[in-house]
């Protein structure tokens, strides 16, 4: 069983792969994998306000911003912001008086944002290098809260909430789109580095997820939209045998990408 800080590393090293990547073209989606492409787990930005190609690594499971509820001069926080795409769609929302705060524990990441940022000029967004169970942020401090596909990467997801919950303002909330299970997962799939990195081996039951949301304190917590993730024979032949394929296709296990809201008093 591996430890936090080896998880965190896992991510850090497969993430920073993927922001080098991006800069000769050739990126792949959350859950990257030399074995396969998941950027099936992907909603579709463009078209959007805000939406920058060069910022979308086609990271995510959701579109967060569509349930955020984001207005003109809120303060927008995104955890786990990678090279900025739901950042920048979020200040296209707040305009020129609100503010918009990226955090990231990858410095390419910090650094691919950072240099997207520097090419469109805007002077109320922000990259911020952390870890979401430790936000290097005041308490109070945002409208709303959004994070696209990076929470179940987390290994502490109480700590997660609790801070989250920690740097909302009264009355602010979050709007997160995440992984979560219905069943279970063959053991071969929960002990896959790979699929850890990529948003699979990590992810909590749905029951479970929601129950560590309400226990952080936030209240009217909604699902807004719900998706079915089909992971392909041929990336599930990479870590089962024919029978342990056929095994999980009869156990109805379902991987499922949430977007959900919740409110803090």
């Amino acid at each position: 069983m591996r430890n936090e800080n080896d998880l965190k590393q896992i991510v850090k090293e497969k993430y920073g792969q993927i922001a080098k990547a991006a800069d000769i073209k050739s990126s792949c989606g959350c859950g990257c994998s030399s074995k396969s492409d998941y950027s099936i787990m992907a909603d579709d930005y463009f078209g959007l306000d805000g939406y920058i190609a060069e910022a979308d690594l086609n990271l995510g499971c959701g579109l967060p911003t569509q349930f955020a509820g984001i207005k003109e001069g809120d303060t927008v926080i995104d955890l786990g912001s990678g090279a900025g795409n739901d950042v920048f769609v979020a200040r296209s929302l707040v305009g020129e008086t609100g503010k918009v705060i990226g955090l990231d524990m990858t410095p390419e990441m910090i650094a691919k944002a950072e240099k997207n940022n520097s090419k469109l000029g805007y002077k109320n967004v922000e990259f911020v290098f952390g870890e979401i169970e430790n936000i290097p942020l005041p308490e109070q401090t945002a409208d709303v809260v959004v994070s696209n596909c990076v929470l179940n990467l987390v290994p502490n997801k109480e700590k997660s909430f609790s801070e989250i919950f920690r740097i909302l303002k009264p009355g602010g909330h979050f709007c997160i789109s995440d992984i979560v299970i219905n069943g279970s997962l063959p053991e071969k799939l929960k002990r896959s580095a790979e699929l850890y990195a990529g948003c699979v081996a990590g992810a909590s039951s749905k029951d479970e997820y929601l129950g560590i949301v309400e226990n952080a304190g936030f209240r009217n917590v909604e699902i807004k939209k719900e998706k079915t993730i089909h992971l392909p024979d041929n990336l599930l032949r990479a870590f089962l045998t024919d029978e342990e394929v056929k095994q999980y296709d009869q156990n109805n296990a379902m991987i499922v990408s949430i977007t959900m809201v919740g409110y803090k008093d």
